[in-house]
């Protein structure tokens, strides 16, 4: 499969010619002109446009010819993609860091890896470990936050530690325990958490969800064994999110639609997709986005430490050993897939190639969608006038990642 091309352990400041997948860049940043893009928005295809960025936000978007003079930057796409920069609100690591191994520079080689598959925000995403990893982990991420080198932090994902013990799947179930609002705020204190995945059919699950939403964290259901009565209680408390759909949560039975059935059922459910053909099958990724509204849906790529690494691969998570095989990543004892090795950009490729739908439609998926559930709607996920000037550039054969810029600042 097609990986982003752009090196992710550093940022890339160009001033020489360009190689195939790179794009001239004449340093300055006040002002940008990228020309002739192929601008792919939530709704919008344009051939040939200009953006114009001032200041970290896009001042216009047009086809008119916009004169080279009077910019600190001018990017000419070549005719590629510009997208809105993605944001991943699931991932757990790349190039052999996690999370959860709670140091800065952990936090920053994920964050370098993330910015390399087009991703200028993200959620650092926690397992299910002691409350004082979940805090050194909070305390990692508030590091980073202060210096941003790369992509942006938007908040944390506690992934557990508040769900079923027989739907760990590859969270280890020694540290499993039961809804606490308390100790959510106690690590939001020290960064903040912006959506905490838990199994809502746990004692007290339904207040865990309103208290979630009186704080302003978006409550998820994930690894549940929850029927649809169950669940229910949760949804009427607010909650509208489920972590990575089909996977580890109640299958759809003629008598019993779990959690995959109301995914289906419930239309303002907003349900994360894993898209590398592995954790989905073709023919679900297709039933998935022709039947459910692509404003509900979510790509994620729940990415482990072995993305960005070698086949062979082998490591912990969570005190459990994990293999990095034929890109699957399972434990070593039981099989269970662990996560993914998925790139944002290969995502979104994979959509392209799996569902047929024009991209204008699938765009939102990878960035809006979730922007909107994080109150950040009308400033990030569209290329836009008004909007952050978080985007990059595909190549749109390979969509692999020539170019990216965060706040207007080309970092790649």
């Amino acid at each position: 499969a097609s990986r982003a091309t752009a090196r992710s352990s550093s940022t890339v400041r160009l001033r020489r010619r360009p190689g195939k997948n790179r794009l001239w860049y004449n340093g300055g940043t006040m002002k940008t002109l990228i020309r002739n893009a192929h601008a792919i928005s939530p709704g919008v295809d344009l051939k040939r446009a200009s953006v114009v960025i001032e200041k970290g936000r896009i001042r216009s978007v047009t086809t008119d010819a916009v004169p080279k003079t009077g910019f600190d930057t001018v990017v000419d796409a070549r005719g590629k993609y510009l997208v809105p920069g993605f944001i991943d609100v699931h991932l757990h690591g790349a190039c052999g860091h996690d999370v959860c191994d709670a140091t800065p520079e952990a936090i920053a080689a994920i964050a370098s890896a993330k910015l390399a598959e087009g991703c200028t925000s993200f959620l650092p995403t926690t397992l299910t470990v002691a409350n004082r990893t979940l805090k050194a982990a909070a305390r990692a991420v508030a590091a980073y936050r202060r210096d941003e080198r790369f992509a942006k932090v938007v908040g944390i994902h506690l992934e557990g530690p508040f769900i079923n013990p027989a739907c760990c799947g590859a969270q280890n179930p020694a540290f499993v325990r039961r809804p606490s609002i308390r100790e959510v705020l106690g690590i939001s204190a020290i960064s903040p958490v912006k959506l905490v995945s838990f199994a809502p059919e746990m004692k007290g699950g339904a207040a865990f969800a309103a208290a979630c939403r009186d704080n302003g964290i978006v409550p998820s259901c994930g690894h549940t064994g929850a029927t649809f009565a169950q669940f229910l209680p949760a949804y009427d408390a607010g909650l509208r999110h489920l972590t990575h759909f089909c996977n580890q949560m109640t299958k759809l039975h003629h008598r019993e639609i779990g959690m995959v059935g109301a995914g289906f059922l419930l239309d303002d459910l907003n349900t994360e997709v894993i898209c590398d053909r592995i954790h989905l099958c073709d023919d679900m990724l297709r039933l998935v986005f022709w039947k459910r509204d692509l404003a509900h849906v979510q790509m994620i790529t729940d990415s482990l430490r072995c993305s960005h690494c070698p086949d062979g691969y082998e490591f912990e998570m969570g005190g459990l050993k994990v293999a990095l095989k034929n890109g699957e990543a399972r434990l070593v004892e039981g099989g269970n897939l662990a996560g993914s090795t998925l790139w944002m950009n290969q995502g979104l490729r994979n959509l392209v190639e799996v569902t047929g739908l024009p991209l204008k439609d699938l765009i939102r998926v990878t960035g809006w969608n979730q922007a909107i559930e994080l109150g950040l709607g009308s400033s990030l996920g569209k290329v836009e006038k008004g909007y952050v000037a978080d985007l990059a550039i595909l190549d749109p054969q390979t969509f692999d990642v020539c170019a990216v810029f965060v706040d207007g600042e080309q970092r790649i």
